[in-house]
């Protein structure tokens, strides 16, 4: 499955490139410039958030945006160049929620190879009930685990997060989770 457009263009020269295995060894196909000889990779994206947290709440957002729209979601979205996972998942987290918080450790980690993401999700512990969110956010509001609307979560990775994020809760103790989704 092709998830996204191939590449046309060497981003250095700007001469069109042809796909082929490159003659350093690599095995995979790869967009090669026949004028500079640059080989361009094609690597997954990085979509980064939080499970943000006030007592047994949880905060989700409502998609003001495609895909997905009027679904509920954990704050989340693409990490940016010059950021750490980290740092991005804080700032999808403002962006989306208008939320004060304090970051904490890493709860999940899901790679969903067919359109070529990897999904990391933060806790973060609410130092505030009051939200502001941004343009992409109908509504943020906070759940308990029985209020989550679970047919209206916009993404599996959120509802398996969501899912990682109350067992451990009810343990009394938090692990990083991975999870290959095919």
């Amino acid at each position: 499955m092709t998830f996204r457009s191939a590449i046309k263009h060497c981003r250095n020269c700007g001469a069109g490139v042809v796909y082929r295995v490159p003659d350093d060894g690599d095995v995979r196909e790869r967009a090669v410039c026949p004028a500079c000889d640059t080989i361009h990779y094609e690597n997954p994206l990085n979509v980064v958030g939080t499970v943000p947290y006030w007592g047994d709440k949880v905060l989700l957002c409502k998609r003001n945006i495609e895909p997905r729209w009027g679904k509920w979601t954990l704050p989340a979205g693409f990490m940016e160049l010059n950021e750490s996972t980290s740092e991005g998942a804080a700032r999808e987290t403002d962006e989306e929620a208008g939320a004060k918080f304090e970051m904490e450790g890493l709860l999940s980690l899901l790679s969903v190879p067919r359109v070529g993401q990897v999904h990391l999700f933060y806790l973060a512990r609410l130092l505030s009930d009051q939200f502001d969110p941004g343009h992409e956010t109908i509504e943020a509001r906070l759940f308990t685990e029985a209020e989550i609307p679970w047919d209206e979560i916009a993404f599996r990775t959120v509802k398996e997060t969501l899912g990682f994020y109350f067992e451990d809760r009810r343990r009394g103790s938090f692990d990083v989770h991975t999870m290959d989704i095919v």
